[in-house]
Parts: C-alpha cells; sequence; structure tokens
C-alpha cells in the first residue's frame, strides 16, 4: 500500500521521536508512587513492572503534580477509548507512539480479550525495548516504524473495523503545520473514525518544557502549542466531538488527598485550558 504522507525531513522527524521516547523514560519515574497511593483513581500493575528498567535518576524534579498530570492523561485517554470500544463488537486501536505504555493492559483487563486488537506503534528500536520489556501478548501487535510515515498502516489487518487511534505526548514535539497534514492523511484511510490525543495551550507549553529542563532531558523541549480546538479540528478536516479538561474528573475523584500546591495548579491548569484532550472524528471537517 502506498501512503501519501509526506517523506521530506525524515531523519529531523526521527530525531525528534527519538528525544520525546527519552522524555518518556524520565516522565515515567515519578508517577509510580502516586499509582500506589491512590488505587482506587487509577492502578496501573503493568506501569509498577517499569521501575527495574528506568534509569538512575530518572525521578530528579518529578514533583506531585506533574505525577498526577500523567496519571490524569492515562486515566481520561482509557476512558474516551473504552467508552468507543465498548459499543462494538470487534474493534481497533492503534497506539501511535506508544513507547512502554500499558494502556493496552488496563484495557484488556476493563474491556476482555478477544474484543480489540491493539496496534502499538513506535520507532523500530522503541518497539524492540517494549518487546524486550513486556514481549508481545495476544491481541497485540508491534509495530516499529515512523507513525508519520503511515507505513505502520499496512499491519492493520483490517482498516474497516471501528477504530480509535491514540496519540499520548507526541503532537507536542512537532510543528502544527507536520501535525495537520498528518491528521488529514489518517482521514484518507480512516475516513470517520476517531483520533484521541492531548494538546498544551502555548501558555502552557512555557511550563512545561520548564519542567522538562529540570528533568535533565534538555533536548525534549515541545513545539506545538494549540488555544482554540474547534479552529484546529476545522484547519485539521475533522469533526471535534469533544474537548475535554485534564483534571475536572480527577478532581472531584482525589478531593484533598493531592497537596494544596498539588490542587491550585489541576484548578488553574482546567480554568485556563492548558492542558485538554480532544477526540476527532477523522475527515468529517470542511
Amino acid at each position: 500500500m502506498r501512503h501519501t504522507a509526506y517523506r521530506h525531513g525524515e531523519a529531523a522527524r526521527h530525531e525528534r521521536i527519538r528525544r520525546r521516547g527519552q522524555h518518556h523514560f524520565c516522565a515515567a519515574g515519578g508517577p509510580h508512587q502516586h499509582i500506589e497511593e491512590v488505587p482506587d483513581l487509577f492502578y496501573d500493575r503493568k506501569a509498577l513492572e517499569l521501575e527495574p528498567y528506568l534509569p538512575d535518576g530518572a525521578a530528579r524534579g518529578s514533583f506531585e503534580y506533574t505525577d498526577l498530570a500523567s496519571v490524569a492523561r492515562h486515566y481520561n485517554m482509557d476512558e474516551m477509548v473504552a467508552s468507543f470500544i465498548e459499543p462494538t463488537r470487534r474493534a481497533t486501536s492503534s497506539h501511535l507512539g506508544a513507547g512502554l505504555d500499558s494502556a493496552a493492559f488496563r484495557l484488556t483487563e476493563r474491556l476482555g480479550a478477544g474484543k480489540v486488537t491493539f496496534y502499538e506503534v513506535d520507532l523500530p528500536e522503541v518497539i524492540e525495548t517494549r518487546r524486550a520489556v513486556f514481549g508481545e501478548n495476544p491481541g497485540e501487535r508491534l509495530v516499529g516504524g515512523d507513525m508519520f510515515a503511515l507505513q505502520w498502516i499496512d499491519a492493520v489487518e483490517d482498516a474497516s473495523l471501528p477504530t480509535i487511534i491514540l496519540v499520548s505526548g507526541v503532537f507536542q514535539y512537532f510543528e502544527e503545520a507536520e501535525i495537520l497534514a498528518f491528521i488529514r492523511s489518517l482521514a484518507q484511510v480512516f475516513p470517520g473514525q476517531q483520533l484521541v490525543f492531548d494538546a498544551t495551550s502555548t501558555k502552557g507549553l512555557a511550563f512545561t518544557n520548564w519542567f522538562i529542563r529540570r528533568t535533565g532531558n534538555k533536548d525534549a523541549v515541545m513545539a506545538f502549542g494549540m488555544d482554540d480546538s474547534a479552529a484546529f479540528a476545522e484547519r485539521a478536516g475533522a469533526e471535534l466531538l469533544e474537548e475535554r479538561l485534564f483534571f475536572a474528573e480527577i478532581r472531584k475523584l482525589l478531593g484533598k488527598r493531592a497537596s494544596l500546591v498539588s490542587r491550585v495548579s489541576m484548578k488553574n491548569a482546567d480554568s485556563g485550558k492548558k492542558t485538554i484532550i480532544l477526540r476527532l472524528r477523522l475527515g468529517s471537517g470542511k
């Protein structure tokens, strides 16, 4: 199958994805203690297995608010993916830039085995690391390649099945023009299907980049900020189905178990829409 994704700048794009992967390891260091402290909110058995693989000092610079932001992203995306899949008999979930994310394990526990085929897509070296850590499990396909090149689509056994595509913590590392072209290319193959991704406002980028530098991963600074979800969806030729605040549900569930600083920070992030999650229907816009 030939795809119309843009081919230029491939080496530079791979470098940005590689840097994002390094940040994935650094960011994984902190949330473990909070997964253990609030199991009624979010418990990820597989994520806790990652601890022996984390590099020394991975949790340096981590603090409660940013750890809870990671938990909030996973919690909300799980909810959105599950709500899409639950009414279907068979479905496909493609996780682009999967890294060592364990969403497939959490969702299989929730939805049952055999209902969903999970495609985990990332650069070949990342997929080999994932295979070494997690193995390759029933109902899961590990696909090495550049997500923007769309060659991973050749591994999808049935593109006509209800399909949801998850892009978690990836788009922030790319320019808007690249992201818009990518979404329009996805719509050519998966018209009417759904895309879920997180985004940061332009003001939120400044804080996020400050935190990333604290982890010691100064190369993984972010480039893409979004302040108007509806306008972005229109530019992508898609339909905006949902704009979800990062912390709205988490704040209710946590109550006062989080520190005052974290509670104020989460409220501030929501009130200013500094971090949001979008759900789009591909190819449904102008």
